[in-house]
């Protein structure tokens, strides 16, 4: 499986640390290395505040419409969470010729003497889920029919949106995860590795050698080549897994491989088409990219008890902490929001959490939710209710300081073996709760690959987890095992 995404700490850190805890008794925190002082109860004081947890999915009003952008990685595969349910990815995508008119071949001067196939490759970058279980991949066209609602250039695509199908393109082609890494050969004297390749049908390969610019002028212009090819379609058959690939890479591309004639010896070689990400100057034919994400989830908790977070498109927990209120006026050191995973050893090992959680505030008498005040990031001005002049309702474009604010994964043995856990620091926010007797806001809890905001912007801000990556079970603030309990601790000293 991948490895995680937070290491632990070097082991010189962890000595320091252990020097620093044998020659002071302080009361540490696991965020940011802070120290705060020892809870003695004369000076220095904690209370643990109860939770009041509901379970929350994005869906029906609370839909979830992220959207990819090209450099990010694109997700395409099948999974059954025995514990969640099931999860389907599927990718469509446009690849088209590097210029136009288009001719097949090194030189307009070749001679095509035999086609010989088409391979759609894709760049594989990394996985989540169960490798030992292959999967099983084949490849479409997207409808023609379609090219009015797929075909604009310039507009990303949400997870839910999916155009029509064509034809079936390619017999079902199994992969096995654990072998991408191998290399294979290319052509006459290339090897790629890290790549996964759908040989399309030879009905396929004979239409699109057939469609040069002296027969019926298909690779003239781009609106003319979208109508013999408007994209293909990669769906999972089987599996469980979700693997992920980067269009921009130059290895997920359009293989035609032939014989060539030019004057001399028959030669076998290829060219390829690309995904056109207009990076390099192609608005005119600018390729569309479309990552349709489904989930057929199991039956949810309350939350009283457990709660479900699963990364975009996900679920979410809905969190209350009625002991803030009116909490009174103290000197706060630390407000930690402690998650505790309820650990299931054999499923845990096959579908990893999420690196990271992040945490915003449920807006009074609205169903819309905003920043938290002050923690995201100390060193960063930012108003989350976007009224004061020149400051962004987020830190500068989204820049989440989780080494303060927390939301790391991060593990640590328990009585009944090994447990994830995080902790997410609201210490600021919580001092001015305290000081100024300001709104006791409900949270949302979430494993984000990015949210929005839509009240101030309907611009996606991108978070730290890849799309549909990680999900994980957690301890309500009711649960009964008092280390699966979520819940609040606060370390103050009183107002003299």
């Amino acid at each position: 499986m991948l490895k995680r995404f937070i290491k632990e700490p070097y082991f010189l850190v962890f000595v320091f640390l252990i020097f620093i805890w044998g020659c002071t008794k302080l009361d540490t925190t696991t965020i940011g290395g802070d120290l705060i002082p020892e809870v003695d109860n004369i000076n220095t004081f904690a209370d643990t505040l109860d939770i009041i947890s509901t379970q929350g999915v994005f869906d029906g009003a609370f839909k979830d419409t992220t959207k990819l952008t090209f450099a990010e990685n694109y997700v395409v595969g099948k999974v059954n969470d025995p514990l969640m349910g099931g999860t389907t990815a599927a990718l469509y995508l446009q690849m088209k010729p590097p210029f136009y008119p288009y001719f097949i071949g090194k030189v307009a001067k070749d001679t095509i003497v035999q086609a010989d196939s088409v391979v759609l490759c894709l760049s594989y970058k990394s996985f989540w889920g169960d490798s030992t279980q292959p999967l099983q991949f084949q490849a479409y066209t997207v409808s023609s029919a379609a090219h009015g609602e797929w075909d604009s250039a310039y507009a990303y695509k949400n997870i839910n949106f999916a155009p029509a199908l064509g034809d079936v393109i390619s017999n079902p082609v199994t992969v096995d995860v654990r072998t991408l890494k191998n290399y294979v050969k290319v052509g006459k004297s290339d090897s790629a590795n890290n790549q996964i390749r759908i040989k399309l049908s030879n009905a396929f390969r004979d239409s699109l050698f057939t469609r040069d610019t002296v027969n019926n002028k298909a690779f003239l212009n781009d609106s003319i080549f979208r109508i013999f090819n408007n994209g293909f379609a990669v769906i999972a058959n089987s599996g469980n897994s979700l693997v992920y690939v980067n269009l921009l890479d130059y290895t997920t591309r359009l293989e035609l491989h032939y014989k060539r004639k030019n004057g001399g010896a028959v030669d076998t070689t290829y060219s390829s088409y690309y995904f056109n990400s207009g990076l390099h100057g192609e608005y005119l034919r600018l390729s569309c990219v479309a990552n349709n994400i489904i989930r057929n989830r199991t039956t949810l908790p309350s939350g009283d008890q457990e709660l479900y977070l699963q990364t975009n498109p996900g679920t979410f927990a809905n969190l209350e902490i009625p002991g803030l209120t009116n909490y009174g006026n103290k000197i706060i050191h630390r407000a930690e929001l402690q998650i505790r995973q309820i650990p299931d050893p054999v499923n845990d090992k096959v579908f990893v959490e999420p690196p990271f959680l992040y945490m915003d505030l449920i807006d009074t008498g609205t169903s819309k939710w905003k920043p938290i005040y002050f923690d995201l990031n100390p060193s960063a001005a930012y108003d989350p209710d976007f009224k004061l002049a020149g400051y962004p309702f987020l830190p500068a474009n989204g820049s989440v300081d989780v080494n303060y604010f927390g939301g790391v994964a991060k593990t640590r043995n328990i009585s009944s073996g090994e447990q994830i856990y995080y902790n997410i620091n609201i210490s600021k926010y919580i001092q001015q709760l305290a000081t100024k007797n300001t709104n006791n806001y409900k949270f949302r809890l979430f494993a984000a690959h990015s949210f929005m905001y839509p009240q101030y912007s309907t611009v996606n801000i991108p978070y730290l987890n890849p799309i549909a990556y990680g999900r994980v079970r957690v301890g309500g603030g009711n649960n009964a095992v008092p280390e699966y309990r979520m819940r609040l601790r606060v370390i103050y000293s009183k107002v003299k």
